[in-house]
């Protein structure tokens, strides 16, 4: 069911590869809620994923990036203005990449070169958006600038490795860039920490599908899924969340805040 929250809006949505991603769940609610969207993702993912299928289905342009470069960003930022007549009233940033995950080089033993390039892609990026879109005036004010985050950014979860340090560099950036945009311009900056979700770059952490199931057990609610986190992203780029801003929000069904169920229990006890 649509409600036009966000009719009228016009927004970026950062990382959408292929139907299992949070970032293509989003922007089509986004669609749905009455947005028109530009999409961007990284010029490798492009050539892997299946973005086209999707900007088809939801009439925008792809404007390729790679979130590393200031000139991309300039080009991407610069291209959606001139396509929108003006600036962004939203941006999802759902990007996250870690090399040490994929190779299955132990936390204790990362390659800090592969180290640099996640924090650079993960995290740092989220300051280079943001830092980018205020030099251009990109963002309207009362803007919403929402990132995708996880739970090991407060609690450890050792095959997460390094991304876990990722998240939390990503979730100081969003509190700190918030204060700084909303003193400036009322523009929002929020992180949401979504429960397990079985997308493309989840399912590459070792051990997951034992975790997914163990977060179910552990969740009041169950775990949220990527339709679930769409709606909750479409809550937070709309005017009904205004005041929200330098928050990392928990999307979860209670697993932050829930110590074991009699679910876990009855499990160990077998």
């Amino acid at each position: 069911m649509a409600y036009n929250l966000l009719k009228g809006k016009k927004g970026i949505i950062f990382g959408a590869l292929n139907e299992q991603s949070i970032a293509w769940k989003v922007a089509q609610r986004a669609v749905q809620e009455g947005a028109e969207i530009v999409l961007s993702n990284a010029p490798i993912a492009l050539r892997m994923g299946e973005l086209n299928k999707l900007a088809e289905e939801c009439n925008a342009p792809v404007i390729g990036a790679d979130v590393t470069s200031n000139d991309d960003l300039t080009n991407l930022f610069t291209k959606t203005q001139e396509h929108f007549n003006g600036g962004v009233d939203f941006i999802l940033h759902s990007i996250g990449m870690s090399i040490n995950v994929r190779k299955s080089i132990h936390y204790t033993e990362n390659n800090y070169d592969f180290t640099h390039k996640g924090l650079d892609i993960s995290a740092l990026s989220l300051h280079r958006v943001l830092a980018t879109a205020m030099k251009m005036d990109a963002i309207n004010e009362w803007g919403s600038v929402v990132a995708l985050s996880y739970i090991a950014a407060q609690r450890v979860f050792p095959d997460y490795n390094d991304m876990a340090d990722n998240k939390a560099y990503l979730e100081s950036i969003a509190r700190n860039f918030g204060y700084q945009y909303g003193v400036k311009k009322h523009v929002r900056v929020n992180t949401v920490s979504q429960s397990p979700t079985r997308t493309t770059a989840g399912s590459g952490v070792k051990g997951f599908d034992g975790f997914i199931n163990y977060a179910e057990k552990m969740s009041p609610l169950g775990n949220a899924d990527a339709d679930q986190c769409a709606d909750y992203c479409v809550s937070l780029f709309s005017d009904l969340t205004k005041m929200v801003t330098m928050q990392n929000l928990f999307h979860d069904g209670g697993f932050s805040f829930t110590g074991v169920t009699a679910a876990v229990i009855e499990q160990m006890e077998k």
